[in-house]
C-alpha cells in the first residue's frame, strides 16, 4: 500500500495529459471584447460569451464605480442579515420585467442559482429528469438535491414520455431539468413540448436561460419569450455574467416560488450577496437589452453572415445543428481539435478547442458578438479554409 495519501493525483494528472484532456488558463491582457490581447498576442475573439459587447461598455463600468463610492467594494454579509442593497431589489424588478415573471431573486452566481434553486425544490422522495448535455450546474444540483435523478437522451422527447409513463407514479414530486441554449451545442431545447409534459404528468420545469438571456427573443426575455411561451408555469433561471457583461445568476418565476427560495435555498441564505459593482452593472445592462434591440439585430445579422460564409466556403465541414449565436464545427477526436485550435490562434483567431470530458465529441466552438465586424467573421472562415483546404 502506498503511504502517500495523494499519490493518485499525479497518476490522474498523467492520465489527464495522455488523453489530450490537459487544460490550463489563457491570459487575457485587455479589455473584453472583439479583439484582445491574450498573452501579448492581438487576437480575434470568438471564445467570449459577452454576446452583446457589453462586458466593456462604458456605462456598465460607469455604473459599477458609482456603486463602489456609494457602497464600497463589498456586500460584507448575506442578503437576510447585512448584504441587501436597493439596488439588489431593483435588479431583481428589472429581470423579472424583462421576463414577465411576477418577481425575481438575484444569486452570486448562475452555478449557486441552480445548486441553491434545485435543492431547495426536491429532496430524497422525489424524481429529476435531467437532458443528457445539461450543464454541470443543473447536474450537480440534481446530485446534491438527493432526489431520484434519471437522464433522458438529449432534446429526446419520446424517450422523456415513456419514462414519464413508467416512473413519474412512483414519485412525490417531479422535476424537469434543461438547458433552454446547450451552450457546448448550440441547439435549443423543446420548450413547448416540454411544458406539455410537465403539465400531463405534475411536473415542474425548470429550464436555464444562461445563454439565451438579452439574446433570444423579441425582447431579450431568453428563450421561453422566443418559443412564445411568456407567462407559461415555470421556473426560469439565467446568469448575469454572459450577455449581460457582469457577474451573478436569477431565479424568475411566481411570487411564491422565489419566496420560497429566499427562505429554503441554501446558496443564497449562506453566501455572501453580490458586490455592489457586479449588480449595479448588471442593472445597467437590463436597461441596455430593454433599450437598444438593435444590438440583438446586429448579433442575429453576424450569425446568418457567418453561416452563408461556411455553406459557401466550407460545405464539408460539420457544424452540429444550432439555432444560437454558438456554432461548434465537429472534429474527429482530441488531438485534432487541439491542433486546429493552435493554428487558428497562430493565425490571430481565439477559437478555442473544446474536448472530452465536457463533451461527448471534440470540437472548436465559435460564439458571435454584435460586435464582431464582417472583417473579423471574414478572417475566421479564411483561416478555416486555410486549415482545412490546404
Amino acid at each position: 500500500m502506498n503511504k502517500n495519501p495523494y499519490a493518485w493525483i499525479e497518476a490522474s494528472l498523467e492520465t489527464i495529459h495522455r488523453a489530450n484532456w490537459y487544460r490550463s488558463v489563457q491570459t487575457v491582457d485587455s479589455l473584453p471584447g472583439a479583439t484582445v490581447l491574450l498573452s501579448g498576442q492581438k487576437v480575434i475573439n470568438f471564445a467570449s460569451n459577452d454576446y452583446l459587447g457589453l462586458a466593456a461598455d462604458e456605462r456598465l463600468q460607469s455604473a459599477a464605480i458609482q456603486a463602489i463610492q456609494a457602497f464600497g467594494t463589498g456586500s460584507t454579509g448575506s442578503r437576510l442579515l447585512s448584504g441587501h442593497r436597493q439596488l439588489h431589489r431593483e435588479l431583481e424588478q428589472a429581470i423579472a420585467s424583462t421576463k414577465q415573471t411576477e418577481d425575481a431573486v438575484v444569486f452570486s452566481s448562475g452555478y449557486l442559482a441552480n445548486l441553491g434553486a434545485i435543492t431547495a425544490l426536491v429532496g430524497k422522495r422525489d424524481l429529476i429528469f435531467s437532458d443528457q448535455y445539461n450543464h454541470s450546474s443543473l447536474k450537480n444540483g440534481a446530485i446534491l438535491s438527493a432526489a431520484t435523478v434519471m437522464e433522458y437522451p438529449h432534446c429526446d422527447i419520446s424517450a422523456l414520455t415513456a419514462k414519464l409513463n413508467q416512473e413519474r407514479q412512483k414519485y412525490r414530486r417531479c422535476l424537469i431539468l434543461t438547458d433552454s441554449v446547450f451552450s457546448m451545442d448550440g441547439d435549443l431545447c423543446p420548450l413547448p413540448e416540454l411544458l406539455n409534459l410537465a403539465a400531463e404528468f405534475s411536473c415542474m420545469l425548470l429550464i436555464d436561460e444562461a445563454h439565451a438571456t438579452g439574446v433570444m427573443g423579441k425582447m431579450g426575455g431568453g428563450c421561453v419569450e422566443h418559443f412564445g411561451c411568456t407567462g407559461s408555469d415555470l421556473i426560469q433561471i439565467g446568469t448575469l455574467s454572459k450577455a449581460l457583461g457582469s457577474l451573478g445568476g436569477y431565479v424568475a418565476g411566481s411570487h411564491h416560488l422565489i419566496d420560497f427560495l429566499r427562505n429554503r435555498a441554501p446558496s443564497w441564505i449562506y453566501t455572501t450577496a453580490l458586490s455592489p459593482a457586479d449588480t449595479a452593472a448588471a442593472l445597467a445592462a437590463m436597461k441596455i437589452v430593454q433599450q437598444e434591440p438593435e444590438r440583438r439585430q446586429q448579433l442575429w445579422a453576424n450569425v446568418d453572415y457567418l453561416k452563408q460564409l461556411v455553406t459557401e466556403n466550407l460545405p464539408n465541414l460539420k457544424i452540429l445543428p444550432t439555432e444560437s449565436p454558438i456554432l461548434c464545427f465537429q472534429l474527429p477526436d482530441a488531438a485534432t481539435a487541439l491542433t486546429v485550435g493552435q493554428k487558428l490562434k497562430e493565425a490571430g483567431i481565439f477559437a478555442p478547442a473544446i474536448r472530452p470530458p465536457t463533451v461527448p465529441t471534440s470540437r472548436i466552438r465559435i460564439t458571435l458578438m454584435a460586435i464582431h465586424e464582417p472583417a473579423h467573421i471574414d478572417k475566421l472562415v479564411q483561416t478555416l479554409c486555410d486549415i482545412f483546404y490546404v
